[in-house]
């Protein structure tokens, strides 16, 4: 089971849509979900009733355009609809404890919205027992490629690889595995054999040897670029179906991924981004 959260923003509308496309691809249903708070959901009588089934019919209305524009990308899954009662966060963590997917919209920056993406996108990513997708705006032309981020960490890797190496099954598309490092002084040069002997050219090549052998026809790239993590990974993931980077990771690279540089592709990636479970589950 896949399960997406909308809140009535377009990028609900668009998470909506690309959770279909995923759920078809996978088999497996879809649910639609909208939280909206306890009280709302539990007033059927009182002072507040009359309030409360204006709030509930707003969120049904939600409801409703997100499975619509799910059904138009993939008319012949199976979707389900549900309310959820409480905080967003909360309530879709509960929600996602049984499911293979989570995927939420995501704003952007800027004003309100910003504020929450950083609460509910950034909260869902961090704690969520399953994978989550944060859909901030789909690429307008896609270039049949998925881009994952690795580090030196083996529990990190291997999860974002196995995901990756799976999506891009799934997809026949290919994939592009990333490993951005940062050379001990700025004026040290860029040769290739210089960044080899470094370590970024070793570490894919070690960490890709045994998933090139149980994937033979898979059409892999390798690309370690000296840089900071998130300008690089912003410039690969350009046009890419989907960005997959770990959440949870161990070491000085992994220790950075879900505290500042998963994070800030929260905001700036220019793709959808899976967040993959790495590490121990809460």
């Amino acid at each position: 089971m896949i399960i997406v959260g909308v809140d009535g923003s377009r990028a609900g509308l668009e998470a909506a849509g690309w959770a279909a496309m995923e759920a078809a691809l996978r088999g497996v249903p879809l649910t639609v979900a909208h939280a909206m708070p306890g009280w709302v959901c539990e007033a059927q009588s009182g002072r507040y009733a009359a309030v409360a089934k204006w709030m509930r019919d707003g969120g049904e209305m939600v409801l409703a355009a997100a499975e619509d524009r799910a059904r138009r990308e993939q008319p012949k899954i199976s979707i389900t609809t549900v309310l959820l009662p409480g905080d967003p966060r909360v309530a879709l963590i509960k929600a996602a404890k049984e499911a293979e997917l989570l995927v939420i919209g995501s704003h952007g920056l800027g004003g309100v919205r910003g504020l929450l993406v950083g609460s509910v996108a950034y909260g869902v990513a961090g704690h969520a027992a399953c994978d989550v997708v944060v859909v901030r705006q789909l690429p307008a032309q896609s270039r049949g490629e998925l881009v994952a981020a690795v580090d030196g960490s083996p529990e990190s890797r291997s999860r974002v690889l196995d995901f990756a190496f799976a999506e891009a099954g799934l997809r026949g598309a290919s994939l592009r595995v990333v490993h951005a490092w940062r050379g001990f002084e700025a004026s040290e040069p860029a040769d290739p054999s210089d960044r080899a002997e470094r370590g970024g050219l070793f570490v894919l090549r070690e960490v890709l040897a045994g998933y090139r052998e149980a994937h033979p026809d898979a059409d892999v790239i390798e690309e370690a670029v000296r840089g900071h993590p998130v300008e690089v990974l912003r410039q690969a993931a350009e046009g890419a179906d989907l960005l997959v980077v770990g959440s949870h990771g161990y070491g000085a690279f992994a220790g950075l991924v879900m505290g500042s540089v998963s994070h800030a592709m929260l905001h700036q990636s220019p793709c959808p981004l899976a967040v993959v479970r790495s590490g121990i589950r809460h």
